[in-house]
């Protein structure tokens, strides 16, 4: 059994707090998003990203503004809204704390 069988339902999990964590840094698109993630065990595809962004917008966790590209059509950008930026901190708090807890429960 690989990894991505053995864990994809704490990998799915975590997702969110990955993207968030990615838009969190920069304005990004989509081809951004997905190239920072490729070489991570958050590989995904558009047909997952998608919905995802999706949600979180409309959880008012992200926003998007259009900008046009030299390269083609104009580009969705994702930023972090305030709430959004409030919902990584209580993630990074939370993951914190269950780190800390494994590792108590460990010893």
């Amino acid at each position: 059994m690989s990894q991505d069988e053995q864990f994809g339902g704490v990998r799915k999990g975590l997702l969110e707090f990955a993207l968030l964590t990615i838009i969190s840094v920069e304005r990004v698109y989509v081809a951004d998003i997905l190239s920072r993630l490729a070489q991570t065990p958050f590989v995904t595809q558009e047909g997952t990203l998608y919905p995802l962004l999706s949600k979180l917008r409309r959880d008012d966790l992200v926003d998007y503004e259009w900008v046009e590209s030299e390269a083609g059509p104009p580009r969705k950008y994702y930023s972090l809204t305030d709430k959004g930026q409030a919902r990584l901190a209580d993630l990074a708090a939370y993951w914190r704390l269950l780190t800390s807890t494994l590792e108590t429960l460990g010893r």
